[in-house]
């Protein structure tokens, strides 16, 4: 029988140790508030909450990550000063410290390693970036800086592979994330309705600087207030990137037949994040999307409704062309500017002439394979010294003035906006093979997963991640994708997933 007394008892011991504890942890908090800021107080309880999670639960913490990542620039936005430093790179930490702790596990033997196909060519890519940097005197602080822009979520593809968390957790993730989508189409298009107010509060203007470097660049509204959404995001085109790459994983689902009708829900998030997509005017984010979805529609599904939307969308830009009167090859950006204009901007040759001669993007198109190419074809100038993000936040110029080029894009940014290229540039003709290479591999194996695997959401997993990885190639001409969070994290990390599901259930495919 139970000793209903003794285990009054000792509900009542560990009540009073729980209620010793909070005073004593309440007692310390308010100590430490008088000595530092709060804001200090409140990060030094999150960092301690995390470490704990992070080492119990590593899977936890990059899911955590996925959740925070778009809503980073509004936090960083309202976050104190004397903390700024640490919020704007402890979640970039935390994928080193989720990796320290799948290395430890590891090497104390309580975690298996788990190879794949793709080690090979990240070795390899990885031994070229650092080949590069030796060859060309690159100094260690920049090499190092260059190195983590290239590499820091690449990295998560192999560490979600170590971990390899459960179906369960993979779709309650997933589940997580499309609400996240679906709060972030809503509030764009409350956004596009009450314009300027609601752009002011979301927008984060202000750039913050430690010494030289730039910590985070402000962003200027260069288009009227409203008309281009961009919610919690920072800007329209980031918030293009992230609907389309979870409009491409939610696409797979649907066009998966038994995913799409246990989860039927799925069509009213495809719903609400695509006319969002629409707002952003991220001409980039539609053409990825649209590369994508007819991948998935055309290529793999063959869906006749897929062809003939494809040819009455056609039908309807060629009759609107007709009666609009407008002259494409005229079109310039503008504020202002129309839907349709913003459309039909994209094919304008006076666009890319004043891109080519304003250094945009053009330019460097030109200019990347002629002269930083061919001054060192084969490994480059190094990480950190061309064409990247690692680049514009270290001012660094050296590579422009030897080759008597503008500083990047509008020759003051230091970025071409031209993911493919700065590798090309940086890494040169062998590194941009090897991380080719490496790409495409999982690409090709997601293929092989959509068309071969048993498990209906595995496939459906893997049809979105095809999408996703052929829209970001496309995104990689047109912006430096492979580095922004909130686009190249999930990518990575989607793949990385997909290849948990692939290995293991109905047949395996490894």
């Amino acid at each position: 029988m139970i000793n209903l007394r003794r285990v009054y008892r000792r509900a009542e011991e560990h009540t009073a140790a729980v209620a010793v504890a909070l005073f004593g942890l309440l007692t310390l908090l308010i100590v430490l508030q008088s000595i530092f800021s709060p804001a200090l107080v409140i990060a030094g309880v999150i960092v301690l909450v995390i470490l704990a999670l992070t080492i119990v639960h590593p899977e936890w913490t990059l899911g955590v990550l996925a959740v925070y990542l778009p809503f980073e620039s509004i936090i960083l936005k309202f976050t104190p000063d004397e903390v700024y430093v640490f919020a704007r790179y402890f979640p970039e930490t935390l994928i080193y410290l989720v990796a320290a702790v799948v290395l430890w596990g590891v090497l104390s033997g309580k975690r298996p390693w788990r190879s794949t196909r793709f080690d090979l060519p990240a070795a390899l890519f990885v031994l070229s970036l650092l080949a590069s940097a030796l060859v060309n005197l690159v100094e260690p602080t920049v090499a190092i800086l260059g190195l983590r822009q290239i590499l820091r979520f690449v990295l998560v593809f192999f560490l979600v592979v170590q971990l390899a968390p459960s179906k369960k957790f993979i779709l309650q993730l997933t589940w997580i994330m499309l609400a996240v989508v679906v709060f972030q189409a809503t509030l764009g298009i409350a956004q596009s309705i009450i314009g300027e107010p609601l752009d002011n509060l979301l927008l984060p203007s202000e750039s913050k600087t430690l010494g030289a470097i730039t910590l985070t660049g402000g962003v200027e509204q260069f288009w009227d207030p409203g008309s281009r959404v961009f919610s919690t995001l920072g800007r329209y085109d980031r918030l293009g990137n992230f609907l389309y790459l979870f409009l491409l994983l939610t696409a797979g689902m649907l066009f998966t037949k038994r995913v799409q009708k246990k989860y039927s829900w799925l069509i009213f998030v495809f719903v609400a994040a695509l006319p969002t997509l629409v707002l952003t005017f991220s001409r980039s984010s539609w053409f990825a999307f649209l590369i994508g979805f007819l991948f998935i529609g055309l290529y793999v599904k063959k869906d006749r409704r897929v062809l003939a939307g494809i040819s009455a969308f056609v039908v309807f830009l060629v009759v609107a062309l007709g009666a609009s009167g407008l002259n494409v090859s005229l079109i310039t950006e503008a504020p202002g500017q129309s839907l349709s204009e913003r459309f039909y901007e994209s094919f304008s040759y006076a666009r890319w002439r004043g891109e080519y001669y304003g250094l945009g993007r053009v330019f460097w198109y030109v200019h990347t394979p002629k002269d930083v190419v061919t001054a060192s074809p084969i490994l480059g100038f190094g990480p950190g010294q061309f064409g990247g993000g690692a680049v514009a936040a270290l001012h660094n110029t050296s590579v422009y003035e030897d080759l008597g080029l503008p500083y990047g894009v509008f020759g003051t940014e230091g970025f071409i906006d031209n993911n493919w290229f700065s590798l090309w540039g940086e890494a040169g003709t062998l590194g941009l093979g090897l991380f080719i290479w490496l790409y495409g591999g999982i690409f090709l194996y997601a293929l092989r997963v959509a068309r071969e695997h048993k498990d209906p959401m595995t496939q459906a997993f893997a049809l979105g991640v095809c999408a996703m990885m052929l829209g970001v190639a496309f995104n990689a001409f047109t912006s430096t994708v492979f580095e922004i969070r909130t686009s190249a994290y999930y990518l990575w990390l989607y793949a990385g997933l997909l290849y948990v599901l692939a290995s293991r259930g109905k047949r395996a495919i490894v």
